[in-house]
């Protein structure tokens, strides 16, 4: 089997990376510079020279406020971007997996979403990746699309980030507590795809790691992780937060069908928490 990573990059990307050179499978990584998803003619001479048998599209714009701003370019990278690489997968007869978001649900089910669960986007990111997954559906019968929530890892911004360089100045903070989801580490999530790719699973399938929690208690164990007081993270509400894009109460995403296709159920979020932060010190010790 031989695997394309298109956004290899970006930050699961990076870890997708990492994970394939310990592995048995041929690989080659492109990044935004090698490949613009948004040209169909570029996207069929790359495919057809390199000739994979998978093509990973963890490439898109996840700027989740912009997206509000500039929905034609998020509907662009992230809906045609994948119809774009869905069509020229069929034409080599490749299979292709697709990393989309919970935010293509509205939040308002006060349970876990499955898979079979209805969409319904509140923002335009989760709607240009709603599209992204139909356009995909619409194709190839040869397909996994992956729903995954609240990513952090060491190859680019995230949440962590974020709460690091405030807890470094000594900030107290105010973060939403009515949101509700499952963070969810990039390395974990690059193990649980190469498992998926040696299952052969197809379809839709759930994955983040378990447990659950509100930004608030996100932003809480980062600080308690570092030796910081817990209690300079106040709660806020999301109308008082007032993002320009709206997000779904509720993002969490049940990962019972990836636990029975897998054979193992990923690491609580703390756990993983706690991995990130160990391996982000000593990678900056080792620079």
């Amino acid at each position: 089997m031989s695997i394309l990573i298109i956004g290899a990059n970006g930050m699961l990307g990076k870890d997708l990376v990492q994970v394939l050179r310990g592995s048995s499978f041929e690989f080659l990584g492109l990044g935004k510079s090698d490949l613009d998803i948004t040209d169909l003619k570029a996207i069929e001479n790359k495919l057809l020279k390199v000739n994979p048998s998978v093509v990973i599209l963890s490439a898109a714009y996840t700027l989740v406020d912009n997206c509000e701003d500039q929905k034609e370019l998020a509907n662009s990278i992230n809906g045609d971007g994948a119809k774009n690489v869905a069509l020229v997968c069929k034409k080599i007869g490749a299979r292709l997996l697709y990393v989309s978001t919970d935010y293509v649900f509205d939040g308002s089910k006060d349970s876990s979403y499955v898979e079979e669960d209805l969409t319904n986007p509140i923002n335009v990111y989760g709607q240009s990746k709603l599209l992204g997954e139909k356009n995909i559906q619409d194709i190839l019968s040869d397909y996994l699309i992956i729903r995954t929530s609240w990513l952090f890892g060491l190859g680019g911004k995230n949440f962590v980030e974020s709460i690091l360089k405030r807890g470094q100045k000594g900030e107290d903070l105010r973060v939403v507590s009515d949101q509700i989801g499952a963070p969810t580490n990039t390395k974990d999530l690059a193990v649980a795809i190469v498992k998926l790719l040696r299952n052969d699973t197809k379809g839709i399938i759930n994955i983040s790691n378990s447990g659950e929690c509100s930004w608030q208690e996100f932003a809480a164990a980062i600080y308690s992780e570092i030796g910081l007081d817990e209690s300079k993270v106040a709660s806020i509400s999301t109308e008082e937060f007032g993002a320009k894009a709206p997000r779904p109460k509720n993002s969490r995403l049940s990962s019972e069908r990836f636990e029975k296709v897998a054979g193992y159920r990923l690491r609580d979020w703390k756990e993983a928490l706690k991995d990130y932060l160990e391996h982000r010190k000593s990678s900056t010790i080792s620079k």
